[in-house]
């Protein structure tokens, strides 16, 4: 006897199929050639490439301590 599967009685659980990749790993990417970009850009202003330099690589740190604390979260539940 085959196995019967009742959609209504909620057993069956409907995943939504994600065909891209996940954007939050990929930012990496995005702003490790900006960190270059910006010391050679702002190199005639020191004060600014000095503080966007540091606000970039702040903004890097901050997303990876968000991405760990995330895995972290989803494995002690």
């Amino acid at each position: 006897m085959a196995p019967t599967s009742d959609l209504s009685s909620g057993e069956a659980v409907v995943r939504r199929q994600n065909k891209g990749p996940p954007i939050k790993f990929l930012l990496p990417l995005i702003y490790a050639p900006i960190l270059p970009l910006i010391r050679i850009g702002l190199r005639k202003n020191p004060v600014l490439r000095d503080r966007v330099f540091t606000a970039v690589l702040a903004g890097g740190f901050l997303h990876g301590f968000y991405l760990v604390t995330d895995l972290y979260d989803v494995e002690s539940k």
